[in-house]
C-alpha cells in the first residue's frame, strides 16, 4: 500500500511558517494546478476567444522542518514547484460542535520549476526551467 502524490503547479500565496509548542516549524501554502475543462462529450471547452478554459484546482501544502525553511526562505507566489508527498486528512468538531473534514498534502519533497519573481528581475527568466540545477528539498 502506498500513500503517494504528484502536484506541479503555481504556488498561490507567500508561504506562512509557525512553530508549535514542541519547536517543530511548520510551513503552509496554497499551490493551483489546473486542467482543461471538457462538455458532456469528453471535448475541451473554449471560450469566445478560442482559448481553452481551465478548471483550477487549490490545495494546501504543509512543510516541515528542514524544507519548510528552504520553502519559506525561497518560494514565492506565482513560482511553478512541483511537491512529492502524502494526502493527510483531518478530522475535528468545531466550537459550535458542528463536524469539520480538512485535508492537506504533507511534503516529502519541493523542486523548483521555475525562479520566484525577485530572482526573475535579478537575472533569470520567466521561461527558465531549473534543468541541471534542480534543487529537490
Amino acid at each position: 500500500m502506498q500513500n503517494l502524490v504528484i502536484l506541479a503547479g503555481n504556488v498561490g500565496a507567500t508561504p506562512e511558517t509557525r512553530t508549535t509548542q514542541g519547536g517543530t516549524k511548520i510551513t503552509q501554502f496554497s499551490l493551483a494546478t489546473s486542467r482543461p475543462k471538457r462538455d458532456s462529450d469528453g471535448k475541451t471547452m473554449k471560450d469566445g476567444d478560442g482559448r481553452r478554459v481551465e478548471d483550477t484546482e487549490w490545495h494546501r501544502i504543509t512543510c516541515f522542518n528542514g524544507i519548510g525553511k528552504t520553502v519559506a526562505q525561497y518560494v514565492e507566489t506565482g513560482q511553478k514547484v512541483m511537491v512529492r508527498g502524502r494526502i493527510h486528512y483531518t478530522r475535528w468538531t468545531d466550537q459550535e460542535n458542528i463536524e469539520r473534514y480538512g485535508v492537506e498534502i504533507i511534503a516529502d519533497e519541493v523542486t523548483f520549476l521555475s525562479y520566484g519573481k525577485s530572482r526573475q528581475q535579478q537575472g533569470g527568466s520567466q521561461d527558465d526551467n531549473v534543468g541541471d540545477d534542480d534543487i529537490p528539498f
